[in-house]
């Protein structure tokens, strides 16, 4: 087995089974296994605030990880014995791309933008302003005006639309240019001596399409919508990036690829010696 893997997750319909499809019997419990092992480094990478993953945690009964990127990339916390450390570093790195502003600073841009409702301010943070808005609102239309006033201010910006499944409601936030789930992971690599060879994603909707698209090994999980599949793939296409995206098909384990099933069988895909181990383990 390689001697060191970072494993990035999604949580919400992705290692969380809280979409529509069925989760397969006993493949949280495989997930588990496979992050026990001494050669993985877990890292969760969601939209969620740290007590929304904690509560994912306990409710699912999720393996501790060893880092959280949370908030769609704006915080990272290193996880270590039960204690989170917030890190600082990550912060000071995507400040730059708002010239000293805060997310409070930016909302009066948005104020007159009658499809914008702020969400709780448990969801804010520094720097992530985050608004709900009806799934008929015309998105492509609405981010280009945001992004034009953004720009006016000259504040490098970045928009990431998504949807809640369970209330089908319009997500959007408002972030640096640089604090995508994409850089995030890529500055953890950096930062923990990670590359793209030892390094595998897994998501299931809009906000991962950064990563899924890119160089870093990425799994699509089975029950991802069909529209994000397709933008997956033609994002990928158009980067050349296809040889590292993988959309989950079953049957690995005799599992249906959905949720945390898709992840394991994405890892396998990627490391032959991993898809060894876990077959035997599974015989066992």
């Amino acid at each position: 087995m390689i001697k060191r893997i970072l494993i990035c997750t999604d949580l919400d319909r992705t290692l969380l089974p809280n979409g529509r499809q069925p989760e397969s019997p006993g493949a949280r419990a495989t997930f588990a296994r496979l992050v026990a092992r001494p050669e993985v480094t877990l890292a969760y990478v969601s939209g969620r605030h740290r007590a929304l993953v904690e509560d994912a945690i306990r409710e699912y009964g999720l393996p501790l990880p060893d880092w959280v990127i949370g908030d769609v990339g704006t915080t990272i916390y290193q996880v270590h014995a039960g204690e989170w450390r917030h890190w600082t570093e990550w912060e000071q790195d995507i400040a730059t791309d708002w010239r000293g502003l805060t997310a409070d600073d930016l909302r009066p841009l948005f104020t007159d933008l009658p499809s914008l409702r702020l969400q709780e301010e448990a969801k804010q943070n520094r720097y992530k302003l985050s608004y709900y808005l009806p799934l008929l609102a015309d998105i492509g239309a609405l981010q280009r005006e945001m992004l034009r006033r953004l720009e006016t201010q000259q504040l490098a910006a970045g928009l990431i639309y998504s949807v809640d499944e369970a209330t089908s409601t319009g997500l959007l936030d408002v972030l640096p240019a640089h604090a995508t789930k994409l850089h995030a992971v890529e500055f953890l690599m950096q930062q923990q001596g990670f590359d793209y060879a030892n390094t595998v994603f897994a998501g299931d909707s809009g906000n991962d399409l950064p990563v899924l698209a890119s160089m870093i090994q990425s799994v699509l999980v089975a029950n991802a919508d069909i529209d994000v599949v397709e933008q997956a793939k033609t994002q990928a296409r158009k980067q050349g990036t296809m040889a590292t995206f993988y959309l989950a098909q079953g049957s690995f384990l005799g599992m249906n690829g959905n949720y945390s099933a898709g992840i394991v069988e994405g890892v396998a895909h990627y490391h032959p010696d991993i898809r060894v181990w876990m077959e035997q383990d599974h015989e066992q």
